[in-house]
C-alpha cells in the first residue's frame, strides 16, 4: 500500500475547523474568536468548502450567526456535529493521504492525539479522525509502530509532497518534557514517515519558537512553500530569546538536502515583536500561515513587521493572494491560523 502525503498548497476538496467553545484556552478574551473563524470561513471559503466541526446544535446556531454577519456563503459551509475537547484541528486531524495504484484515493491516518502529552483532556479530539473516515466513507488507517500507536500532531510536521518532511527534534525527540513517544528513536521515525506519509527524507531542525506550549510545533518555525523552498523564521535581536536556537536552525538549513540532493532554498522571515499578555510570553509567529485553495492566510500581530512579512509571502505565492489576519487576540490560545486548520485533498 503506497501513501502519499500531498502538500498543503495542492487542490483542497474542503478546509475543515473546529469552532471555537473551550473558553479556558482563551482565558478573559474568548469573546472575539469566533469572529475571527468567521473571517477565516469567509476568505477560505471563496476558494473551496469549509467543513466546522460544532459540539450541538446550539453551537451550531451560535457559529451560523457569526458567519452570517462575516457575510459568509453558506453554500460552501457543512457542520458535522461532534463533541472535541478543543478545536485545533491541525493537530487533532483529520490528517489525509493519497492511495491506490494511481493515487487517486483518500484516506485518513488515524494516530493518537493526547493533546502534546501536556492536558488531560483528549480523549474527545482522539476521536475526530474516525469519525471523519466514516462519514467520508473512506478508509481508515491506524498510524502503528512496533505494536503501539504512534502520538503525532500536524503541526509537528511540514512536507513538499514530493518526498520530504520537516520537523524539530524538540517536539518529537524529548525523552522528559511533553515525550509523546517513550524510546523513539529517528530512525524509528524515519519508519513511520516513509511508511505513512510517502517520506523518504527527514530534515530535522532543533527547537521551535518561545511560547510555544506544543514543545517545538515546526509550523511555527519553517514552512513548505513550494516543493523547493522554505520560509524560516529569523530573529534580528541578538538580544531576544529566540535568537540563538533560530541562528542554529539557519546554520542546519545551509546543509539541508531535499529528496533528489538539491540544496533547499530558505528564505528568511521576520519575526514580530515579543508578545506578552498577563506575563505569559506567546508564540506570534508570521510562519504559521495557512494555504488555501483562494488565498494564504497570514496573521498580523500589530507589528512594524507585519507588512514585511505579507510582503515576502505575496512574493512567494504569486499565485494566489496573501490575506492578513488580526491574530494579537488568537495567539492568546498560544496558536493561530494553521494551527486551527487542516485541508482535505481533492
Amino acid at each position: 500500500m503506497r501513501l502519499r502525503h500531498p502538500a498543503e498548497w495542492e487542490a483542497h476538496e474542503a478546509t475543515w475547523l473546529g469552532w471555537p467553545h473551550n473558553v479556558t484556552d482563551w482565558p478573559g478574551k474568548f469573546a472575539p474568536i469566533p469572529w475571527v473563524f468567521g473571517e477565516m470561513t469567509r476568505l477560505i471559503s471563496a476558494g473551496e468548502n469549509v467543513h466546522i466541526i460544532v459540539k450541538s446544535a446550539q453551537h451550531e446556531a451560535s457559529a451560523r450567526r457569526v458567519l452570517k454577519a462575516a457575510g459568509v456563503d453558506f453554500a460552501r459551509v457543512k457542520f458535522f456535529r461532534w463533541p472535541t475537547n478543543r478545536g485545533w484541528t491541525r493537530d487533532l486531524g483529520p490528517m489525509f493521504v493519497r492511495t491506490g495504484e494511481k493515487q487517486d484515493k483518500l484516506a485518513v491516518l488515524d494516530y493518537t492525539f493526547n493533546a502534546w502529552a501536556k492536558y488531560d483532556d483528549w480523549k474527545l479530539d482522539n476521536a475526530i479522525a474516525g469519525k471523519v473516515a466514516k462519514k467520508l466513507n473512506i478508509q481508515r488507517i491506524p498510524v502503528e509502530h512496533k505494536d503501539r500507536s504512534v502520538v503525532l500532531e500536524g503541526g509537528g510536521i511540514d512536507l513538499n509532497g514530493r518526498g520530504t518532511l520537516l520537523t524539530t527534534e524538540e517536539c518529537f525527540m524529548d525523552q522528559k518534557i511533553q515525550c509523546r513517544n517513550p524510546g523513539f528513536t529517528k530512525e524509528d521515525w524515519a519508519d513511520v514517515f516513509a511508511t505513512y506519509f510517502g517520506v523518504s527524507n527527514v530534515l530535522w531542525f532543533n527547537k521551535g519558537i518561545a511560547g510555544d506550549d506544543t514543545h517545538g510545533h515546526v509550523d511555527d518555525l519553517c514552512r513548505f512553500v513550494n516543493p523547493k523552498t522554505v520560509v524560516l523564521v529569523r530573529e534580528q535581536n541578538s538580544s531576544e530569546a529566540n535568537y540563538h536556537s533560530l541562528e542554529e536552525n539557519w546554520e542546519r538549513v545551509a546543509d539541508m538536502r531535499l529528496e533528489d540532493g538539491s540544496k533547499i532554498e530558505a528564505v528568511p522571515l521576520p519575526m514580530p515583536s515579543p508578545l506578552y499578555f498577563r506575563g505569559q510570553r506567546l508564540p506570534a509567529s508570521y510562519a504559521n500561515f495557512y494555504i488555501s485553495n483562494g488565498a494564504v492566510l497570514a496573521p498580523t500581530f500589530n507589528d512594524f513587521n507585519d507588512r514585511k512579512a505579507l510582503g515576502i509571502l505575496s512574493d512567494l505565492f504569486p499565485d494566489r493572494p496573501v490575506r492578513g489576519i488580526h491574530a494579537v487576540d488568537l495567539v492568546w490560545g498560544l496558536g493561530t491560523l494553521h494551527c486551527l486548520t487542516h485541508e482535505q485533498p481533492k
